[in-house]
C-alpha cells in the first residue's frame, strides 16, 4: 500500500479531517498529542491518570471537531480541552494531592542518546520535579500558561478565578520554580535589587 503525502499545514489537515479523511485526522492528532500529554502529566502528576486524561481529551477533540470555530489555533483549542479534562479529573479527586514515587516514573529513554538529548531530558526531569513541588494552584496556572500556552482570560475562566489571581499565581509559581531550579542569574538579580 502506498501512503500518500499529507500536508503539514494544520488548516489543510483540519479541513480534510472534517471531510472524513482518517489519515488527515490521525496526522492532526499526532501533531498535538505530545504537548497535550505534557499538559496532562504536569497537571495530574500521575502517569496513568495523565495517559487516561490525554486519551479522553483526544476523544473530545474528535467529537468536537465539527464545532471548532477557529477563533483560536487548533493546538490552543486542543490544549484547552486537555487542560479542562485534567481539571475535571482533579475536581473528581477532591483536589487530593498525589505523589509519584521515584520508582514509578517512566524512564526518560532506553536508548543511548546524544549528549544534548541527555541534558535536555535531565532538564525536563528537573522541571517536572520542581513543578511537582509547587502548590497546586500555582502549578495549574503555570502549566496552563507556559505549557498549554493559554492566555490569562482563558485560564481565569477555566480555573473560575479573576484574571488578576491568574497573573499572581503564574508570577508566584514561576518565581518558586526559579528558586527550586536554582537559577543563579535570577538569584543575583534579586540580590542586586535588594541592595
Amino acid at each position: 500500500m502506498v501512503r500518500r503525502r499529507l500536508s503539514d499545514d494544520p488548516d489543510v489537515l483540519l479541513a480534510a479531517a472534517r471531510r472524513g479523511d482518517h489519515d488527515a485526522l490521525e496526522a492532526l492528532l499526532r501533531s498535538v498529542h505530545d504537548r497535550m500529554a505534557a499538559v496532562a502529566r504536569r497537571m495530574l502528576r500521575d502517569p496513568g491518570d495523565a495517559a487516561d486524561c490525554t486519551q479522553e481529551a483526544l476523544i473530545r477533540v474528535v467529537r468536537g471537531l465539527a464545532g471548532f470555530d477557529g477563533r483560536s489555533s487548533f493546538s490552543t483549542w486542543c490544549h484547552r480541552i486537555v487542560a479542562t479534562t485534567a481539571l475535571d479529573e482533579l475536581r473528581r479527586r477532591g483536589r487530593r494531592p498525589v505523589t509519584v514515587p521515584e520508582t514509578d516514573r517512566e524512564p526518560l529513554s532506553t536508548e543511548p542518546a546524544p549528549e544534548q538529548a541527555s541534558l535536555d531530558a535531565l532538564a525536563l526531569a528537573d522541571i517536572d520535579s520542581a513543578l511537582a513541588c509547587l502548590p497546586e494552584e500555582f502549578r495549574q496556572a503555570v502549566v496552563l500558561s507556559d505549557v498549554a500556552d493559554l492566555d490569562y482570560p482563558t485560564i481565569a475562566e477555566m480555573l473560575e478565578v479573576p484574571v488578576g489571581t491568574v497573573k499572581s499565581r503564574v508570577a508566584r509559581g514561576r518565581s518558586q520554580l526559579r528558586d527550586l531550579l536554582g537559577n543563579p542569574a535570577v538569584a543575583s538579580e534579586r540580590r542586586m535589587g535588594e541592595e
